[in-house]
């Protein structure tokens, strides 16, 4: 990590202790505000794209990080772009699937003082230095999401852009989860959920469980065969004078 990303990584843990003075609590948001407009530069002018939710820590012979490559190389060649965290395990797979194929992989990476760095197949990246801003760029941009088996951060995601289209604080894109095994219990707990009416049951056609890559492709095709406009995305274009490039 630079000094100045040391820095936002300090900043970060003394605004979560609690109340700070007023000029320092502003300079955060300020903080906060520049980084939306650092990932909106970055991923305005990418094109439809998925994101692939999953673990950092899988290695390369790994069958969920073959997988996860897999299923990427084959969305791509829908003409998706591949979003991911950036970084490596689940993550490197799906942008290296991505890149397998010859479509656009793109990357917000988090930044951490261990574990997290960008990977090599990523076409363009951005760093963020704070996990909500990252999470909302990682779903602004896409139209459909795969959650492959991961820990508490890919949990953290699942549940929040599911608990958004729930609320219909966004349009019910596709939600697979990928990993069938892997999530039995979570599986299991979302129907206990059901079963004891603390979610609807009409919330549980909101995921579809696959490990055929197959099944996944044709759950996206169907949703962007009925919904023609998310092909318009993004309606705006580059501004030289902004210094913006389009992506690929």
């Amino acid at each position: 990590m630079s000094k100045k990303q040391k820095a936002f990584f300090r900043e970060e843990q003394s605004f979560l202790k609690g109340p700070r003075g007023r000029w320092r609590e502003f300079k955060y948001a300020l903080g906060v505000v520049m980084q939306f407009i650092k990932g909106f530069r970055t991923f305005h002018f990418v094109g439809p794209s998925i994101t692939v939710f999953g673990s950092a820590r899988f290695k390369e012979d790994h069958p969920y990080y073959k997988l996860a490559r897999e299923v990427s190389a084959e969305i791509s060649k829908l003409g998706f772009t591949i979003i991911t965290g950036g970084g490596p395990g689940i993550m490197e797979a799906a942008n290296r699937g991505a890149k397998d194929a010859g479509g656009l992989s793109i990357g917000c990476n988090i930044v951490l003082p261990h574990e997290q760095f960008a990977n090599p197949y990523l076409d363009k990246h951005v760093d963020i230095e704070y996990f909500f801003v990252r999470k909302e760029l990682l779903r602004k941009y896409s139209f459909a999401f795969i959650i492959m088996p991961g820990g508490f951060g890919t949990l953290d995601e699942f549940f929040e852009t599911l608990t958004l289209i729930q609320t219909k604080k966004t349009d019910p894109f596709p939600v697979v989860i990928m990993g069938v095994e892997f999530h039995k219990e979570l599986i299991s707990h979302i129907e206990q959920m059901a079963q004891a009416g603390t979610i609807s049951p009409e919330d549980l056609k909101l995921l579809l469980y696959t490990d055929s890559v197959a099944e996944v492709v044709s759950h996206i095709q169907n949703y962007a065969r009925t919904n023609p406009g998310i092909k318009l995305n993004p309606p705006i274009k580059p501004n030289r004078l902004l210094g913006e490039k389009k992506v690929g």
